[in-house]
């Protein structure tokens, strides 16, 4: 009997190495160790022109290399101090006697009362609270502040002390003597400690003006700490929303400036009044803020 013919072995299939997409820089080896030299984002000659174009745009953290399979040296010092920033702009006190908002109090009386978070860990812990003047602080805004002013402007801390001391000291001249020439009686401007938004709510019941700007530091981010936003509400009352409410957000150097801020400001605040409303009845569109008609 002839002996049978053993079947060749088919040869093992052999997965092709897949090739890089075009500006993503090389790949990172399975396993690699922190003993490797730091790898930069992209490679030579990979990714330049589009790496520039996306950070034109945004600050956000890409494109970042490692060491290792760790972040480099250099970008994990920018996050560590991002991040310590954000804390500072959130325990921070607002300063009115000896900081960056001091002048405004000798030209414009800038003066500040407590909301009725007495502190700040307890601000943090209650959002309720910064929603409501201090006994002693209503006394006090009833008895400085005349009522029924065509627009008051209110200081607030809010989540970023930082923000208002690097946005305030030039928005706030700038807007009250725009809203001046524009022929809108403004109100003593006063600023409030541990504030939360639906102070605007108790404020148009105290003092009753017809537009209320409520200048207040945004939660900050590790992008930056120092953002501001514009809260804008037609004869607020107690029981209104945020949908009673417009809004202007990312007040600062690199969003938007102290001129567009002060223009757009205004603008909601005619369209506002032109509307005799305030909040999603009224929006911003490319040819300025309008009401909405149905």
């Amino acid at each position: 009997m002839p002996e049978p013919t053993a079947e060749p072995m088919p040869e093992p299939m052999v997965e092709p190495t897949p090739e890089p997409l075009a500006g993503t820089g090389p790949t990172i080896p399975a396993g690699a160790g922190s003993a490797e030299p730091a790898v930069p984002a992209t490679s030579p000659g990979q990714g330049g022109a589009f790496e520039r174009r996306v950070r034109a745009v945004t600050p956000a953290r890409l494109f970042l290399g490692r060491s290792g399979t760790s972040l480099r040296t250099a970008d994990q010092l920018a996050l560590r101090a991002d991040h310590a920033a954000a804390q500072d702009a959130v325990h921070a006190a607002l300063d009115l006697e000896t900081g960056l908002l001091a002048p405004l109090g000798d030209r414009f009386g800038l003066f500040a009362v407590g909301s009725a978070a007495p502190d700040r860990a307890t601000y943090l812990r209650r959002p309720d609270l910064g929603r409501s003047l201090s006994a002693e602080g209503r006394a006090e805004v009833a008895r400085r502040c005349p009522r029924g002013a065509d627009l008051q402007v209110v200081v607030g801390d809010g989540l970023s002390v930082a923000a208002v001391d690097a946005q305030v000291p030039a928005l706030l001249p700038a807007l009250l003597d725009a809203a001046r020439e524009a022929g809108w009686s403004v109100g003593q401007v006063f600023a409030v400690r541990n504030a939360r938004v639906g102070l605007l709510n108790e404020i148009g019941e105290l003092l009753d003006p017809a537009a209320s700007v409520l200048l207040i530091g945004e939660r900050p981010g590790l992008v930056t700490a120092e953002s501001l936003s514009a809260y804008l509400a037609w004869r607020p009352r107690p029981g209104h929303t945020d949908a009673d409410r417009n809004l202007i957000s990312n007040i600062h150097a690199r969003g938007v400036d102290i001129p567009q801020a002060v223009a757009r400001i205004l603008a909601l605040a005619t369209a506002m009044r032109a509307a005799n409303t305030s909040g999603v009845l009224v929006k911003e569109d490319p040819a300025g803020p309008s009401a909405l008609t149905s």
